[in-house]
């Protein structure tokens, strides 16, 4: 089965690999010069194509990002910059010879259904490269080509911008702070440190959360907050209980309220991750102002703020488009910055689950995990070996709806639709090609790894411990997880045994365990 895979990113090398491993022959188009168009570092913008800045760090920890069966080096930091990041996904690349299936400096200009589609589920795909178009028949397609290359600048929705005679752009163009050297300058969102700058303001509409990368104790935010036990508590219990532990969590830090940051309360906002932003309102050099209500020739009238505020800069943070130049709107609809996909995965509509799209989503986690168990997802149900793979058309559209409906409730606002939760999402890929883990189980067979998996980090090798793509080396690297993220910090002292959790905490976890097995036999 021919497989066209369009885009040679964190998701079009998973899936490559996917493809591969189901036995199926993929076909990676990318249309750089080399893979990873999203973490690699250039000084200009290029069009359809990602741009980041040169201090870019990743969000999630390496233990958290990694792809389930090929762990981080663990000399490699625990946050990444772009460079170690990009060569983590190089190794990957080659470690598994996925380049020889990956075709550069190709473009995909346009997918269509075959013409006996209905019985086959084929699609014709146009390529160009060199100035040449090619044509091909695949049997399946995955559509790799991310979120992050058109981006949304919604100048309608801010009065006066016609007029204003300062420089403006979207973040996309931003590429490191020498150009605002002395000047003043109004974000939606705080990019790197800003110590060349002579001041920044900050507008926000409805406040954010802060989180910052080294969180209780010093550990990575995401290997203390993504586990299963807090997962289990923010699913089961009623809505305003979740909100208000995070609200007391976040707010040990420092008051977010007193910093202006303070989300409204009837919405679960997803964090903003930031190490620096609470100095830098302390010191004056950011001052967190609300919603732009209008501008003028040198200057920004805020909401509920009398005065103007002289601005020269303008940075606009709001955001992409969805967007798929080369598959027909039929396909794939996309509205209000969201995509009609059932798991945001297969569209909504097709008579054939014979195209997929990969990464579309903002899990509260790290993405490539999560566009990896999407491709292990997709190859099998393009082998026709998924159960539960997909309900009728009809029924695909009523999840979608209320999915819709849950995340406006929940999170507020169009642009929070692609937001789900990272570990209940990842269980249930994974309960559909059988690889979610069972903790009552392993605890009775391995008591050890129970504890560590459902206290513990949720970790991607977890996802390897048994189903299909099982990888014999799972639980050392489950076991191992601490290890590799303090040998990067302890560089003064002797490294010593590490443990995810105090020695009280696993036989509390234990007894608790125990208690669910005695209270589910009878």
């Amino acid at each position: 089965m021919r497989v066209a895979v369009v885009g040679a990113g964190v998701s079009g090398l998973t899936a490559t690999k996917c493809c591969l491993d189901e036995g199926l022959e993929p076909t990676c188009f990318e249309q750089s010069q080399d893979i990873e168009g999203l973490w690699r570092y250039t000084e200009h913008i290029e069009a359809g194509r990602p741009s980041l800045y040169l201090s870019v760090i990743s969000n999630s920890s390496k233990e958290m990002s990694a792809f389930s069966d090929f762990p981080f080096p663990e000399d490699f930091p625990v946050f990444l910059p772009n460079a170690q990041f990009l060569d983590y996904l190089q190794r990957y690349a080659e470690h598994f010879s996925l380049r020889e299936h990956i075709k550069l400096g190709t473009t995909v200009v346009s997918i269509r259904k075959h013409a006996d589609f209905a019985t086959t589920g084929q699609w014709n795909v146009v390529t160009e490269a060199g100035g040449k178009q090619t044509s091909h028949v695949f049997d399946a397609v995955m559509v790799c080509s991310g979120n992050f290359s058109e981006p949304s600048l919604p100048l309608h929705c801010f009065p006066g911008i016609e007029r204003f005679r300062g420089q403006y752009f979207h973040s996309r163009q931003y590429k490191h702070p020498d150009i605002f050297q002395g000047k003043r300058k109004a974000a939606n969102s705080s990019p790197e440190p800003l110590t060349l700058l002579f001041q920044v303001t900050i507008s926000t509409t409805r406040g954010s959360w802060l989180l910052s990368h080294v969180f209780e104790h010093g550990y990575p935010w995401d290997m203390v907050l993504n586990t299963r036990l807090m997962s289990l508590i923010k699913t089961n219990l009623p809505r305003p209980l979740p909100w208000w532990l995070l609200n007391y969590k976040l707010n040990q830090r420092f008051n977010h309220e007193n910093y202006g940051l303070q989300p409204e309360k009837r919405y679960f906002l997803v964090p903003v991750l930031n190490d620096d932003l609470p100095s830098y309102i302390l010191t004056g050099r950011i001052t967190i102002k609300p919603g732009v209500k209008e501008f003028k020739d040198n200057s920004v009238v805020f909401h509920n703020c009398t005065e103007e505020e002289p601005i020269d800069v303008v940075v606009f943070c709001t955001g992409y488009n969805v967007s798929f130049p080369f598959l027909e709107e039929s396909v794939v609809m996309v509205e209000n910055k969201h995509a009609s996909l059932y798991k945001y995965v297969f569209p909504t509509h097709l008579q054939k689950p014979t195209l997929a799209v990969l990464g579309l989503i903002k899990p509260l986690g790290g993405i490539m995990p999560v566009a990896e168990m999407q491709a292990r997802w997709v190859s099998r149900v393009f082998k026709g070996r998924g159960a539960n793979v997909s309900p009728p058309v009809s029924q695909n559209a009523v999840w979608v709806n209320e999915k819709v409906w849950v995340n406006l409730e929940y999170y507020g606002g169009l642009a929070s639709v692609l937001k789900t939760e990272w570990l209940v999402y990842l269980d249930t890929l994974a309960s559909f090609i059988g690889a979610k883990p069972s903790v009552l189980g392993l605890l009775c067979t391995d008591p050890r790894l129970a504890l560590t998996i459902f206290f513990g980090p949720c970790s991607p090798y977890q996802y390897r411990l048994g189903g299909p793509g099982r990888w014999e080396g799972a639980r050392q690297a489950i076991l191992t997880q601490w290890d590799r993220v303090l040998k990067p910090t302890r560089t003064r002292v002797p490294a010593a045994s590490s443990s995810s959790f105090p020695s009280l905490l696993t036989v509390v976890g234990f007894l608790l365990l125990l208690a669910a097995v005695i209270f589910a036999f009878q």
